[in-house]
């Protein structure tokens, strides 16, 4: 079953003037249910863009986006994002930082009840506090401290069980260990990808590291120019390498891989 269905999306941004790009050309793509779709591509490539579009961030020029046999095209962002967790490159964002740990929580909760907020009575607080140990951060014993004083690990963690915690129909991770040194990054990583597997949630997630791009999740897409030019899963990619990925870039495209940050990460 189609969790998510992109229909020949297109997006261009200043059009008609000297600053026109064509940020999106045509893009197709159907995800299934508990697939797990990794997206990389140099800058410029599209990778954000496309999680814009998915996300209501703005509105596409042509074609449609389908979430759940629901044509969502036109539904602003607020309305998408009761069913589309996402967590941003940026730790500072996701969160309110002057608003406690369980604050925000209940905050995320409410998504699962379209009220404006949940009561933090004392089954949501216990409900908090169980998830919260799962992470191994020791932040269940901490709950009424204020996001803003967290660690970029920690509150890249909080903002993981906002994003699942209302049990969404697809995740957007949008590079969201890069800002992190790389042990918190692994434990960032760590921490999702168990998420992820326990809830089954039908996942994206933009990364720049080629390697962690195809062992991570199910499937890798790439993009370049706001096209795809890649898509594999499977076999093929279960055999795949990354000077293998790297010459089917080039095949493909009819070019080199020009960027230093996937290159060496």
């Amino acid at each position: 079953m189609s969790i998510l269905e992109l229909r020949n999306v297109s997006k261009t941004f200043y059009p008609g003037t000297l600053n026109e790009k064509k940020a999106l050309c045509g893009i197709n793509l159907s995800l299934e249910a508990g697939e797990f779709v990794c997206v990389i591509g140099s800058n410029g490539a599209g990778k954000s863009t496309l999680f814009n579009a998915i996300g209501g961030t703005f509105y596409i020029d042509s074609g449609s986006i389908v979430l759940d046999g629901k044509n969502i095209t036109g539904l602003p962002d607020h309305k998408r994002a009761r069913n589309i967790g996402r967590i941003f490159q940026d730790p500072m964002k996701g969160t309110a930082p002057n608003m406690s740990i369980e604050e925000n929580l209940c905050l995320a909760y409410s998504r699962k009840s379209e009220r404006s907020f949940f009561a933090l009575n004392r089954k949501n607080r216990e409900y908090f506090h169980e998830i919260l140990s799962v992470l191994g951060l020791g932040l269940e014993d901490r709950m009424k401290t204020k996001v803003g004083h967290l660690s970029g690990g920690q509150r890249q963690a909080v903002s993981l069980l906002m994003s699942t915690i209302s049990d969404p129909q697809l995740l957007l991770l949008d590079e969201h260990t890069a800002a992190l040194d790389p042990a918190t990054a692994k434990k960032v990583m760590d921490i999702t990808t168990q998420l992820v597997a326990e809830k089954k949630i039908t996942t994206m997630m933009i990364t720049h590291d080629i390697n962690a791009a195809i062992k991570t999740g199910t499937r890798t897409v790439m993009l370049d120019d706001g096209k795809i030019v890649l898509d594999i899963s499977g076999k093929v990619r279960e055999e795949m390498t990354v000077p293998k990925l790297l010459e089917l870039y080039s095949a493909e495209s009819k070019k080199q891989l020009a960027n230093d940050r996937m290159l060496f990460s």
